[in-house]
C-alpha cells in the first residue's frame, strides 16, 4: 500500500486553491495505487473543521502540526516527521514558490527524488510518474522514482479541484520536533496576499501590462480597461514588472508566477519572453499591443497591433464603455 501526503497550505481559515488541488490529485492517484491521501496543515490553532473539510476532496486523514504556518523550514521537519513514522511513499504539493521550497528541503532531509514544475502524474505498474514540460514547454520529460519517497510538485493550476462530497477527514495531531535552525525565521508579513485582491486565475479576461507601461502609474491604463470590461476581468503582470515593485506579486504571471486560461488575454506592453508565456499560453484569444513590430510575443498571438499603447489603451477602454453603453 503507498499512502500519499499532500501539504495544504492555508490562511484566513481557507485552504489554499493550488493545495485544494494537490489533494484532490493526490486523492486520486492513492486509489488507483491502493493507498490513501492525508493532507498535513502546520499553524498555530489550526480549526478543527477546516482541516476536517479536506475529506470533501478525496483526504481520508488530516494532519495537524503545531507551529509558524507560512515557513518552509517548520513544515520540513513536520512533514520529515510524519513520513518517517508513517507509511508514506510519496508527497504531493501543489504549484507555488513556498512549495518549491519545502518539497528541496524535504528531499534533502530524506534523500528523496524530487520533481517540480509537475504539469500530470499518473500511476503505473503501482508506482507513480510524472510529467514535466522541458525546453521551454515543447516537450515532456517522464520521471520515475528510484528512492523510497518520492516527492511531487506541481505548476501552479496544474490539478484540478474535485469536491467528491467525501465524509470528514480524520483528523489527528501531529508531534514533531523543531530543529534550532528553523525557529530562526520569524514571518514579518506574507508576500502572497500583497495585492490579494487581484483574482487573476478565476478572471475571464484579462489585461497584462509589461514594461512597455513605462512605469507603475502606467497600470492606471491597464486598470481602467479591465474596469470596463467589467467584474469578469482582472489586471495582471509580468515578472520585471512585479520585480520593480510596479504591480503587486499575486498578479504575476509566468514560468516563476501563475498559470492562466482566460478566454481572453490582452497583452499590453510585454515582449512574450518564454517564461512569460507557458504561463498564459493556454488563453483562449490572445491580443498583444507593441510598439516593436517584431517582439516575440506576436508569434503565438491570435490578434497583433503594433502601436503606441498610452493612445490604443485609452481607444479601447471607450470602446469597450460605448459597446456597454448601447
Amino acid at each position: 500500500m503507498a499512502n500519499i501526503l499532500v501539504y495544504a497550505l492555508h490562511y484566513d481559515g481557507a485552504i489554499n486553491k493550488n493545495s485544494l488541488g494537490a489533494v484532490s490529485e493526490g486523492a486520486r492517484l492513492a486509489e488507483q495505487l491502493g493507498g490513501e491521501a492525508h493532507a498535513i496543515l502546520l499553524g498555530e490553532n489550526v480549526p478543527q473543521d477546516l482541516a476536517a473539510s479536506l475529506g470533501k476532496y478525496g483526504a481520508k486523514k488530516a494532519l495537524v502540526a503545531e507551529g509558524p504556518e507560512g515557513l518552509a523550514q517548520p513544515l520540513v521537519d513536520a512533514m520529515a516527521a510524519a513520513i518517517s513514522g508513517g507509511d508514506y511513499k510519496y508527497a504531493l504539493f501543489g504549484g507555488g514558490l513556498l512549495g518549491f521550497e519545502i518539497g528541496a528541503g524535504l528531499a534533502a532531509r530524506l534523500g528523496a527524488g524530487v520533481v517540480m514544475e509537475v504539469t500530470n502524474v499518473r500511476a503505473e505498474n503501482g508506482e507513480l510518474i510524472a510529467e514535466r514540460p522541458i525546453l521551454g514547454d515543447s516537450s515532456i520529460s517522464e520521471v520515475k522514482y528510484r528512492s523510497e519517497v518520492g516527492i511531487v510538485i506541481g505548476r501552479l493550476n496544474a490539478f484540478e479541484i474535485k469536491d467528491v462530497g467525501g465524509a470528514d477527514a480524520q483528523v489527528e495531531a501531529l508531534s514533531f520536533e523543531l530543529s534550532p535552525h528553523a525557529s530562526q525565521a520569524t514571518m514579518i508579513t506574507r508576500g502572497e496576499q500583497r495585492g490579494a485582491d487581484v483574482d487573476i486565475e478565476g478572471a475571464d479576461i484579462l489585461v497584462a501590462g509589461g514594461r512597455g507601461l513605462g512605469k507603475a502609474e502606467g497600470f492606471q491604463l491597464a486598470e481602467e480597461l479591465a474596469a470596463a470590461f467589467g467584474t469578469s476581468a482582472a489586471v495582471a503582470a509580468t515578472r520585471a514588472v512585479v520585480d520593480a515593485g510596479w504591480y503587486p506579486y499575486a498578479a504575476q504571471i509566468g514560468q516563476t508566477g501563475k498559470t492562466v486560461a482566460p478566454k481572453l488575454y490582452l497583452a499590453a506592453g510585454i515582449s512574450g519572453a518564454i517564461q512569460h508565456k507557458v504561463g498564459m499560453q493556454a488563453s483562449e484569444n490572445i491580443v498583444a499591443i507593441n510598439k516593436d513590430a517584431n517582439a516575440p510575443i506576436f508569434e503565438f498571438s491570435d490578434l497583433g497591433i503594433v502601436g503606441d499603447l498610452n493612445k490604443i489603451l485609452p481607444k479601447l477602454t471607450e470602446a469597450v464603455k460605448a459597446k456597454k453603453a448601447s
